[in-house]
């Protein structure tokens, strides 16, 4: 059913301010880039190892993303799971009475792609793909981790992605605090809004590389804010387009 995350969506303003972070200074390799008029957008995909970054800006003020921008500010807007058939997804959604933004696949920059609804998903946008074909992946300094969402009830949302999406558990904090699913060897960590101070949906990027006191040297010549977090590096929003950004030393793959 789903095989991976397809990538994570971040809103910005524009593509040319975000590029000299994103593309530059953390050195994700851009994949493709194209106007979707239709969508009112003009966006961008980065390699990021196993997963993408897209990088979305509103093109309409008269769109859902132009909203959020408007709103809420640049920062993490969606996520979106790769599945072998978006169509089937959507009619099998469809009648199981999931709420659905998208009556039927349509095109998008990952392929065929499908809105479900944030209120059918505990508040978190979701978007499924379903690739035009093969395609390879420049190579990329950095890979997604996790990806962390914030919810109501921890119990409820993850249950609901198990039966909606087929993501396994990874692990059960022993209060309930949060879950971490596995998709595709990327960590979905479901928290309660109890215990952060982010509202509800996506709140944190979590990423991974080999040399993350390098990287700090890279941001500190940018003049862009870290700090240390558990061996890594934490980059707070003002310094990243509005995305909590979490960068860990990559642990090398057992060996099979």
């Amino acid at each position: 059913m789903i095989t991976r995350i397809d990538h994570v969506g971040v809103v910005v303003r524009a593509l040319r301010d975000a590029y000299p972070f994103w593309r530059d200074v953390l050195g994700l390799p851009v994949v493709r880039e194209a106007e979707l008029r239709d969508q009112g957008v003009r966006a961008a995909l980065l390699a990021c190892g196993p997963c993408e970054v897209e990088l979305l800006e509103p093109t309409d003020p008269d769109t859902g993303i132009a909203r959020f921008l408007a709103n809420r500010g640049e920062g993490l807007h969606h996520l979106c799971f790769e599945s072998d058939d978006v169509a089937r997804e959507v009619k099998r959604f469809w009648a199981t009475g999931v709420q659905m933004i998208d009556t039927q696949p349509r095109p998008g920059l990952a392929g065929s792609i499908a809105f479900v609804h944030p209120k059918s998903c505990a508040g978190v946008l979701i978007e499924m793909a379903t690739p035009a074909g093969p395609t390879r992946t420049p190579e990329a300094p950095l890979s997604v981790a996790a990806v962390h969402m914030v919810v109501e009830s921890v119990r409820a949302a993850a249950q609901l992605y198990r039966d909606l999406f087929g993501l396994k558990v990874l692990f059960t904090h022993p209060q309930g605090l949060f879950v971490e699913l596995d998709v595709g060897g990327v960590v979905v960590q479901i928290g309660s809004g109890e215990t952060t101070a982010f509202p509800v949906g996506l709140s944190v990027l979590r990423l991974a590389g080999p040399d993350p006191p390098a990287l700090r040297a890279r941001l500190d010549a940018h003049g862009i804010a870290c700090r240390p977090w558990s061996g890594g590096l934490q980059v707070g929003p003002g310094g990243s387009h509005g995305v909590p950004l979490i960068i860990q030393e990559a642990r090398p793959r057992a060996r099979r």
